[in-house]
C-alpha cells in the first residue's frame, strides 16, 4: 500500500520528540507495520524523505485512527476542541463525517452478520430435514432386514430355488 508523505510524517511525528511514543504502539494504533515505520525512520535519517506542505488528508486515515480521533474529539470541552482540531489538522465537520463513516461500517457489518445468520439457519433446516429423511430410510431398512431374518428362521433358507 502506498502512503502519502503527509501520512508518513504524521506517523513519524508520533515517534520522534516531543511525543516519543514507541513504534509498536503507533503501529497498533494506525495499522501500519513496524517494519514500514522503521523503514520510514531510516529514510528520514538518511535525508531522503523530504517533508512537503501536503498534510495528511482526513480521508487518508484508517477507520481505527478515525475512531480514536472521534472519541478524543467528542470527549473534549468546546473551549479546547478548536486547538485540538488544529493540532490534528482537522475541521469540526471531519468529526461528523468520521462518525457517519463509522456508523455506516458498523451497520454494513451488522447487516452482513444478519444475512449470514439467515443463510446458516436455512442451511441448518435443510440439513436437518435431510437427516430425518435418511434416519427414516435407515430405520425402514433395519426393519426389513429384521423381517427377512425372522422369515428365514421360520421358513428356512430357500437358496436352492
Amino acid at each position: 500500500m502506498r502512503y502519502s508523505k503527509g501520512f508518513k510524517f504524521s506517523i513519524l511525528k508520533k515517534i520522534l520528540p516531543p511525543d516519543e511514543r514507541s513504534v509498536t504502539e503507533v503501529s497498533r494504533e494506525t495499522g501500519v507495520s513496524t517494519a514500514t515505520i522503521y523503514h520510514w525512520l531510516k529514510v528520514l535519517q538518511d535525508g531522503k524523505l523530504e517533508e512537503d506542505d501536503s498534510e495528511l488528508r482526513p480521508g487518508d486515515r484508517s477507520p481505527k485512527e478515525k475512531l480514536r480521533l472521534l472519541l478524543e474529539g467528542k470527549g473534549l470541552p468546546e473551549d479546547l476542541l478548536g486547538e485540538w482540531l488544529r493540532e490534528n489538522g482537522l475541521h469540526s465537520e471531519h468529526l461528523n463525517s468520521y462518525e457517519q463513516e463509522l456508523r455506516d461500517i458498523v451497520t454494513d457489518k451488522n447487516e452482513k452478520y444478519l444475512e449470514e445468520n439467515r443463510r446458516l439457519k436455512k442451511e441448518k433446516q435443510t440439513l436437518e430435514k435431510e437427516l430425518r429423511r435418511k434416519e427414516k430410510a435407515l430405520a425402514e431398512m433395519a426393519a426389513l432386514l429384521t423381517l427377512k431374518k425372522k422369515a428365514s428362521e421360520i421358513w428356512g433358507d430357500d437358496e436352492d430355488d
